[in-house]
């Protein structure tokens, strides 16, 4: 398949976020914790989230997954409890918008990977994931994916 890689520089991107470790088979439970959480504390406070939801993968250990999920947020806003006040750095970042279902999208960070070998740029080892529409928005063959990794 044919995927259109992206290099861009990026602006620092003030988030709310939640970071845990848990494993691939709890994940889904762990992000609609989170989301759910940030969503009523911006709700609280009369604020909306300035961009889709997103996933952030500090490794790829399906057992003791790092991760960190939030909403970008127009500016920064104080944290409460597990909600933490955070940014997604500035920086060159390399990104692919995929379409398909979240199980089958492999394919696209092997594409990444090899272009960004090809063209000599190191990935910082953090991988984000941007979540334009949901399983409950949508059949999984229409999910839109922006997957980014930041570039040292």
């Amino acid at each position: 398949m044919d995927y259109k890689i992206e290099l861009t520089e990026e602006s620092e991107q003030p988030v709310l976020s939640m970071r845990t470790v848990t494993s691939v088979s709890n994940l889904p439970q762990v992000l609609g914790h989170a989301y759910h959480a940030i969503i009523n504390y911006l709700q609280q406070k009369g604020l909306q989230p300035s961009g889709p939801a997103f996933t952030a993968y500090y490794n790829m250990d399906m057992e003791n997954l790092d991760v960190e999920m939030g909403f970008p947020v127009a500016k920064k806003i104080p944290g409460q409890g597990e909600i933490k006040s955070s940014v997604i750095p500035e920086g060159k970042q390399v990104s692919c918008l995929y379409k398909g279902s979240y199980q089958e999208c492999g394919p696209v960070y092997e594409a990444m990977t090899k272009w960004m070998q090809e063209k000599g740029y190191t990935p910082t080892g953090v991988a984000y994931e941007f979540y334009y529409n949901s399983p409950e928005e949508v059949p999984e063959s229409e999910l839109l994916t922006k997957v980014v990794f930041p570039l040292t």
